[in-house]
Formats: C-alpha cells, sequence, structure tokens
C-alpha cells in the first residue's frame, strides 16, 4: 500500500481508490509492481500530471504573458500536455517549443489572423493543441530582452545559472561576461509585434472590428481583441518574427560550438541542433536530474537548476548512465519514468533503521515529501468525494488542479500556502514543498476546507443511508476513511479509538466528517511517503 499510494501521487498526481488500493494488496503476482507503474503511464492524468511539471521547467506563467495571460497559459499548459499524451520525445517537445513561430513561412497575415481568432472563438474553438509548434514560450515579457531571454532559455533547457555573469564572473561558476554576451547575442532581434510588411494589414483589420490601435507595434490593443475574437469576429494579432542585422555574425555557443549567421538564419536553429547532440554535455542531462528530484525530493546534482562544475553530482556514474540510456531510448520520457519507479531505490521503504536514519543524500531509504500544492487541493476533493463520484472526480481533468485548472487556480491563497510557484524567477526553487506552520492551519481552519467537508459527496450519500436506516457498520465506515486518505488499512487501536470518537458525537455521520476532518490533518495523509 506504500507503493502504490507513492508511485500513484509522483506518477498521476493523484491517489489510489479504495478499490485500487484493496486490488492491488489481494494481487499475489510478482510483477504486479511493474505491471502499476504502466498502468499509471497510459493514464491521461500521467501527461495531466507532468505537463504541470514541464510548464514549472519552461516558465508557463500567466502574469509574464504579453496578450491574454491566461487563455494563453491555459493552451500552453494544454499543448504540452497533448504532447505527453502522445508520448512525444523529450528533444522533439522542445524543438516544437524552441523553433517555433507565431505566423508560418507559407501563411499570409489574414490566414494567421484567422487561425489565431479562431482559438479564442466560443463556438467550436480550433484546438490549439493541434498546432504544431507552441510560440507562447517567446511571448513572454520576459523574453522581450537578449540578455533575459539568454537567462531563461538556459535555465529552462539546460538547467545553467547565468544571470551572475551577466555582471561579473563568479568564483564557483564558469561563465564568463564574454560567455553571456555570446549567448545573449543569439536572441538579437526575436521580437513579438507587427512586422513592417503586416502593418498595414493589422490596421486595415483592427479598423473593421472597431479597435483602436495605439502604438506602431499594436501593443495597445487591449482584451476588446479577446472580446471580439470570442464572438467569432477575426481580429489581428501580433506575432513573432526576427529583425536580423544584414552583416553575418560569429557567435559562441557557451564555449562549445562556434556559429556564424547570415541575415536569413533562424538564431535558435543551430542552439537546438547543439542541444540534440549526444554530446551536449547539459540537455538530456538537465531532464533527467529534474525528473529524478523530483521523485527523490532533490536532484543526483542539487540543486537541480544549477549545473556547474563547483557543483558535482553525489552518484556522477549514475546522472552519466541514466542520461546515456535516456538519450539511447529516443529521450522517451515514459521510458525515463518506467526506469525510475522500476528501481529498488525508488521502492524503498521510508522507515529508517539504526544505519539510515540520518541519510538524507545517498537514497538508502525513501525521504518523505510533502504533496506538492496542485496534488494536496486534488488529494483532499478526492477524499471527500461521493464513491460513485470517485472515477469521475480523479479522470476529469477540467476540474483538477493538476490539470486545466491549474493556470486558473495560479495565484490564490491556497496555491501560495502549498508553494506553487508563480514561474516568475528562474529558479526551480520556487516551488516549495516543505511543510510550514502556516499549511497546518489552513487544513485545520481554512473556509475551503470547510466547505469541502460539509460538501462531501461521500457523506451526504452517508446521511442519506443513516436516514433510510441503511448505514454501515462503524468498522466499515473507519475503515473506508482510512482507505480514501492514508491509503491503507486502520490498525486495531486505530479502528477501537475512531469507533469510539463516531459513537460519541450526535450522529454516526458527524463523528464521521470529525474523523475524516482528522485524517486530513495527519502529516501521513500530506506526506508521500
Amino acid at each position: 500500500a506504500e507503493f502504490l499510494r507513492r508511485v500513484s501521487l509522483d506518477v498521476t498526481g493523484t491517489l489510489p481508490t479504495p478499490a485500487e488500493i484493496e486490488q492491488f494488496l489481494a494481487d499475489e503476482s510478482p510483477n504486479k509492481r511493474t505491471r502499476r507503474i504502466e498502468e499509471l503511464l497510459d493514464r491521461p492524468a500521467y501527461a495531466a500530471w507532468w505537463a504541470n511539471k514541464l510548464c514549472d521547467f519552461t516558465g508557463c506563467n500567466p502574469a509574464q504573458q504579453a496578450e491574454l495571460g491566461q487563455e494563453t497559459s491555459v493552451q500552453w499548459y494544454a499543448w504540452i500536455y497533448q504532447r505527453l499524451l502522445e508520448n512525444v520525445p523529450y528533444d522533439e517537445l522542445v524543438r516544437r517549443i524552441v523553433l517555433a513561430s507565431g505566423r508560418r513561412s507559407e501563411q499570409s497575415y489574414d490566414d494567421y489572423a484567422v487561425e489565431m481568432s479562431a482559438y479564442f472563438r466560443d463556438d467550436a474553438p480550433a484546438d490549439f493543441a493541434q498546432r504544431d509548434t507552441m510560440p507562447h514560450y517567446w511571448t513572454r515579457r520576459s523574453m522581450q530582452k537578449p540578455e533575459e531571454a539568454s537567462q531563461a532559455f538556459a535555465h529552462n533547457f539546460l538547467a545553467i545559472r547565468l544571470q551572475c555573469a551577466q555582471c561579473h564572473k563568479h568564483p564557483f561558476a564558469p561563465w564568463t561576461q564574454q560567455d553571456f554576451q555570446n549567448f545573449s547575442r543569439f536572441f538579437d532581434g526575436m521580437t513579438f509585434g507587427v512586422p513592417d510588411e503586416s502593418r498595414q494589414r493589422y490596421r486595415e483589420l483592427a479598423a473593421e472590428v472597431g479597435l483602436n490601435v495605439r502604438g506602431d507595434d499594436g501593443a495597445a490593443i487591449n482584451n476588446d481583441v479577446f472580446k471580439q475574437a470570442r464572438h467569432g469576429r477575426t481580429v489581428p494579432w501580433r506575432e513573432l518574427y526576427f529583425r536580423l542585422p544584414e552583416e553575418s555574425r560569429t557567435l559562441e555557443l557557451l564555449r562549445s560550438k562556434t556559429v556564424t549567421l547570415t541575415a536569413e538564419d533562424d538564431p535558435r536553429r543551430p542552439i537546438m541542433e547543439w542541444m540534440s547532440r549526444p554530446d551536449n554535455p547539459w540537455f538530456a542531462r538537465a531532464f533527467v536530474n529534474r525528473v529524478w528530484a523530483a521523485y527523490f525530493h532533490r536532484g543526483l546534482i542539487d540543486p537541480p537548476d544549477d549545473l556547474n562544475p563547483a557543483n558535482p553530482a553525489s552518484h556522477p556514474e549514475l546522472l552519466e548512465r541514466l542520461t546515456a540510456a535516456f538519450i539511447q531510448h529516443d529521450m522517451n520520457m515514459k521510458w525515463l519514468h518506467r526506469t525510475i519507479t522500476a528501481t529498488d531505490t525508488y521502492q524503498r521503504s521510508w522507515v529508517p533503521n539504526a544505519t539510515n536514519r540520518n541519510d538524507r543524500r545517498n537514497y538508502s531509504r525513501m525521504i518523505p515529501r510533502r504533496m506538492p500544492a496542485e496534488v494536496v487541493y486534488d488529494s483532499v476533493k478526492q477524499s471527500l468525494a461521493a464513491t460513485e463520484l470517485s472515477n469521475a472526480v480523479r479522470t476529469d481533468l477540467s476540474r483538477r488542479a493538476i490539470g486545466y485548472l491549474s493556470m486558473r487556480l495560479a495565484g490564490t491563497y491556497a496555491m501560495q500556502v502549498f508553494g506553487k510557484p508563480d514561474r516568475a524567477v528562474n529558479c526551480d526553487c520556487e516551488r516549495v514543498n516543505q511543510p510550514s506552520l502556516l499549511q497546518a492551519v489552513f487544513l485545520q481552519n481554512d473556509p475551503l476546507m470547510d466547505d469541502r467537508l460539509r460538501e462531501s459527496g461521500w457523506l451526504q450519500s452517508l446521511e442519506q443511508q443513516q436516514t433510510a436506516g441503511r448505514l454501515p457498520e462503524f468498522s466499515d465506515l473507519i475503515r473506508e476513511a482510512w482507505l480514501r486518505t492514508l491509503s491503507r488499512e486502520p490498525t486495531k487501536e486505530e479502528v477501537s479509538r475512531a469507533a469510539l470518537h463516531v459513537a460519541a458525537e450526535d450522529s454516526p455521520v458527524a463523528g464521521l466528517r470529525d474523523l475524516l476532518w482528522a485524517l486530513l490533518n495527519t502529516s501521513e495523509f500530506i506526506l508521500i511517503r
């Protein structure tokens, strides 16, 4: 049961149901763990939860979007979710982000405006997730200056911290100001606006729908664009394009490769080609290390976004072999998840013994980790759902914090308390998974928790059974409460103590409500062990 809860939460961000727990415990086949891992990787919830993680890694932040932040961030999430659902290789997924353009080379501006408007209409909107590329990465305000773009890009895809090198040579980092300036020049000329050849048509389209354009690049068009698009009108849109210098340039890619660019070259292409090479020292290694860190609460290189010689791996041979195998398997992300979760290292118990009690570095036992913010939100909801609706609560991704609610919940109090990142800075540390006093207060007293318990579908169904005189035995209800929240059978002592409490209340359902509140406030519930 311990393994089932751990792997279900880590792979899919979802608690196992009581029925799944009973089935798993009754299965005596020696390969049941392997089969369960495979089953979890085939669930849409895997794609939903790990799309959230990739949104962390790539900086999907509604507040940073130059236009319609909430809507474009949902599209960003949906696009990554679809790639994970299809198990697109990691390098191919990144390629479709890095080389993305707003308007395709063969596409007229009018056709581009029609396409973009269709994504935002209320009536049968086009599916942005089916686009081949995802340009929103480049349209953020934080990507409009080459110095900022180079720092974000290095952090997102290479797990390299370049920010210090903008001003000085850090004593413990290899990068110089010259390295930083060279890398930043690859992002010169990248522009989100209206190119000269499209400006006239842009203004004409704006006039046709009664929009007032202020500024040469159309940046001042406000949410009126969205309102018009929602009603099915074709409206003007800015686009991602390059203003490249006429003369050729010779640049160096972080001391690894020298590139000569002409005015016709997309400067992102040699970066992507360089990152995709098997001998690239950062690209695949950064992703492997980040995935490892998600499962073990620390990377083989830790912090996982600081790959540099002064921060060596704790287990370098393991990281090198895992990275090489990931590349040999065509950067298949499911292969990586499957390989890590199938190891004895991942499947070890969290219970310490005399020899490993103080070990937090060598993986001699699993270190308990607090659930991430989105998983806490969903797990409370799932624990209290009506039995007949439990599957819908787990699978309806439009209503889950690990799914499409993720962007809409960003910045809410519950997400802030449990450390969901704003993705506003280039640091993996922005997601906080440490427990805090404020989190304990939230689970005990927040109105959201009161509402969840009062509106619990399971408790409401039990009230109906109680009225009809068909309420199950106390021991059966207590057992289900444990399975719903802690994913294990209660001990005899726990059943006895809980039964005394339930019997002492005005009604069994009232007692059970108090019991659920208590279970949701245990460290065992909030931790992945």
